[in-house]
Parts: structure tokens; sequence; C-alpha cells
């Protein structure tokens, strides 16, 4: 009997091994396919945060790898993010519609926990989103935000010595109070940020919105039944359910997220080859923040 299992073992190995062999694992195993890519967290630069979920360097081979799938019918985007930098939303984004456009192939959003602002962002290049009645969606603006330390170093009588060539190099010190030149340029690279935002959610949803531009793209959010009551999602329901609808019980879900950490630094905030220090701090107390602004 153990004889028995450790050969069944070993033909299921042998079996998955054959499978991932272009040519024969189409042969072996002849099921039509939806590659699946994860993102999920703060969307950020890996140079700016460290912790950062998704960004499109992570992503930058895994992407072209998903449209690259034998016998793939779909490509599913799974997204739970608060959101982040606007840039890598772009990046990967476009890529995901280049290679959809390119391989004729079709891209589904959905909708877990969160997507909203970058997160909403990404779920548009999908050609249709789905969410969960309780998921979050929307926030389709800009923020900033920082910290002003101007009293603390004086209640310090903390000397600070800052020397630049450039009128404003030094915008929005934060060691000093704002000043009504910063914080009218700011607002002018948020105005098109903001805009390309707009027109980015314009291009993919088009008619489908149900609402006037003043309402769905003001930094609102919604839950996931109502965004659907305003064009902003297609459907509510479960990835497995929708895609086994349109391609029959039969297909599987291929996983083509990037390298995935090991299953203890799951629970680990910080790496475990580094001490803890101050900017770990100020990274986990920014990613909450994101996450914060939803209830999550």
């Amino acid at each position: 009997m153990t004889d028995t299992l450790f050969d069944d073992d070993r033909k299921k190995r042998l079996g998955d091994y054959l499978k991932k062999i272009p040519g024969i694992g189409d042969w072996l195993d002849p099921k039509d396919k939806v590659a699946v890519l994860r993102f999920a967290g703060v969307i950020a630069d890996s140079s700016m945060m460290r912790r950062a979920g998704v960004n499109y360097h992570k992503f930058r081979e895994a992407i072209p790898d998903a449209f690259e799938i034998k016998r793939a019918r779909a490509v599913a985007l799974i997204i739970n993010s608060p959101g982040g930098a606007p840039a890598q939303c772009s990046l990967i984004s476009e890529q995901i519609r280049k290679f959809s456009e390119e391989k004729n192939i079709p891209v589904f959003a959905f909708i877990e926990d969160v997507a909203a602002s970058g997160g909403y962002w990404l779920a548009c290049a999908g050609d249709e989103i789905y969410a969960q009645e309780s998921s979050i969606v929307g926030s389709i603006g800009v923020i900033s935000s920082g910290f002003g330390f101007e009293d603390f170093i004086k209640k310090h009588d903390i000397k600070r010595r800052i020397h630049t060539s450039g009128r404003d190099k030094s915008f929005l010190d934060p060691f000093v109070a704002e000043k009504a030149d910063d914080l009218e340029r700011l607002k002018s690279v948020q105005a098109g940020i903001h805009q390309s935002f707009k027109d980015w959610v314009i291009e993919r949803r088009g008619e489908r919105l149900k609402g006037p531009e003043s309402e769905l793209m003001e930094g609102a959010f919604w839950s996931g039944k109502d965004a659907m009551s305003k064009g902003l999602v297609d459907g509510i329901g479960h990835i497995v359910t929708i895609l086994k609808n349109k391609y029959g019980e039969d297909v599987q879900l291929v996983d083509c997220s990037p390298e995935k950490k090991s299953f203890l630094s799951q629970f680990l905030p910080f790496s475990s080859d580094s001490k803890l220090d101050l900017g770990q701090v100020i990274e986990v107390a920014e990613e909450k923040s994101f996450w914060s602004r939803f209830g999550l």
C-alpha cells in the first residue's frame, strides 16, 4: 500500500513537471487557461518604499509572461490596493493594454477589499471590472501628504542650514512654514495628474459611466454595489465563478504573479537580516495611512 502511494506521488510530480514543458505540457493538459496576476499592496517604486507591494519593476516580466501562456483565453487581474504612485500605475496599465491588444487576449479585473485611487487606475486596465458588494471602489483623485517640523526645531533651538542653487530647490521644505507659491505649484502638478487619471477612466469606461464627472471623479469612493450602479464596475462576483461562466467548468487559472515571499516573511514586518530603523517605522506608518483612508 505504501509503495503504491509513493508511486502515485512520483507520477503526479512527473506529470506536473512535464506539463510545464512547452509542447509537451499542451499535449498533456489541453484545457483552456486564464493567466492570473495579483496586485496587492501600496503602489510605489521599491527605491522609494521598500515595503511596496506593487511596482512596474516587480511586474515587468510577469505581465508579458501572462500573455504567453499556451491556450490562454484571458488574463485576470486580482486587485487589492489603496493606491500609490501614479507613474507606476500608468506604466503597469500601459504594459497590460499593450500585450492585450497585441495578443488579442481580453483582460478582466477582480477587486477584493479595495481598488481605490491608483488601485482603481490599475483596475481600468481590464476590459471588464468585477468587485464584491463590500469592496471599496473609486477615489479618483490625487493626494499629497507630509509633515511640518518648523515648530519642533524652533522649540528645541535647532539651527538648520540649507544651501541651494535654483530658486525652487527647497520646494515644500518641511522645516519651514508652507509658502503660498509652493502650494500653488503643488496644486498645479496635482491638477495635471488628476486630469490624466480622469482621461484614463473615461477612455477605458466610456459610456458605461453613469453620472457626471463632478460626482464620479472628485475623490469619492463607494461600495462595490454602489460602484456598479455608477458604472465604475461591470458586475459583482467571484473570479472563479465568473471565469467558469465565461469559459466553462474545466478552465484552469494559472498564477503568473511575480515570485512570492517565503511563508515566514509574510508575518514579519521587516526583513530578518536588517535592524529596525526609523525609515522602516515611517514606511509602516505611511503604508497604514493608505489603507486607513478606507477604514481598513
